[in-house]
């Protein structure tokens, strides 16, 4: 009589299993016996290693220049570069007339200290102004204007006032000062124009920029002007 010894299926199923969890059991405490033996060693250092090793790498940032130097150069808003004063006697006078006839005049004289500012707006700089280049940065400004002109009421005054003979003129000195502050105004900016604020604004816009991208440490710069508009100074 004979036996069939052979191992049956069940028993070697068992078996498998039961090797492949002592493997995992096993594998488990290696890695945890490194795990230990990394903290102790390295301490924190540890756990930053493995967030640096499950987290991806943060994105690359990339920086525009050129929007970079716009917005440092527009922190300065209007740059006023030159400003002209002068001072302007204006003639003013009002009639009364009668039947076609004048029969009295009213003359005031008026002496006016005016004011006018002149530089670049430079909000009105935009990234296409900026060219960067592989020897530094090139920035093309824009046309200089009169940025403000002004009288001075507290240094101007009225410095006659004359009705004529009889008190015969019409008295409306207030009318007459608005009418000589508006003159004195048109004059000094015609005389502001004539002297050349804008181009004075332009030579010294020029080098103002340059010292704020030197001061925001740019080693190789250049900036460029444009010529001022018609409609800037008509006298030009």
């Amino acid at each position: 009589m004979s036996y069939d010894r052979s191992p049956q299926p069940q028993s070697v199923s068992i078996n498998f299993v039961s090797r492949l969890l002592t493997m995992i059991s096993g594998s488990v405490m290696l890695v945890a016996l490194l795990v230990a033996v990394g903290i102790w060693r390295s301490g924190g250092r540890f756990f930053e290693g493995l967030r640096m090793m499950v987290q991806p790498p943060p994105p690359t940032q990339e920086v525009d220049i050129r929007s970079v130097v716009v917005r440092q150069i527009q922190s300065a808003s209007e740059l006023t570069t030159a400003v002209f004063t002068m001072e302007a006697v204006v003639p003013a006078k009002s009639d009364r007339t009668l039947g076609g006839y004048v029969v009295g005049r009213t003359n005031l004289l008026y002496i006016a200290h005016g004011e006018v500012r002149a530089g670049v707006d430079l909000s009105e700089l935009t990234s296409a102004d900026v060219q960067v280049m592989a020897d530094g940065v090139r920035i093309t400004l824009p046309p200089p204007r009169i940025l403000d002109s002004k009288i001075d009421v507290d240094r101007s005054s009225v410095y006659d006032y004359d009705r004529g003979f009889l008190g015969l003129g019409p008295d409306n000195a207030p009318v007459l000062q608005d009418f000589a502050q508006e003159e004195a105004l048109s004059k000094i900016m015609d005389s502001a124009c004539a002297e050349g604020i804008l181009q004075e604004a332009n030579a010294r816009a020029e080098q103002l920029v340059g010292q704020l991208l030197a001061t925001a440490g740019y080693a190789n710069y250049r900036v460029l002007t444009q010529p001022p508009t018609v409609e800037a100074c008509p006298v030009n």
